[in-house]
């Protein structure tokens, strides 16, 4: 499994990574992202591992990252 990392100081709140992801994030009041479940980084389910790499890869300011569990 994964997580799915934000980093804050690149993101400038578009919310594309939510509205690719809404089963982990969602958007503040600011159109920043949030987890859904209150990580601050919410581990990706196997069966979203490919949506989340899409919203990754999507990100215009390259905010997003997923980090692999070391096991």
């Amino acid at each position: 499994m994964s997580h799915l990392h934000i980093d804050w100081t690149a993101c400038d709140g578009r919310g594309l990574c939510a509205e690719l992801l809404p089963e982990l994030l969602a958007e503040d009041d600011w159109g920043y992202p949030v987890a859904r479940h209150g990580k601050t980084q919410p581990t990706v389910p196997r069966h979203l591992e490919d949506v989340a790499r899409r919203a990754v890869d999507r990100c215009p300011a390259l905010a997003l990252r997923l980090v692999n569990d070391p096991s």
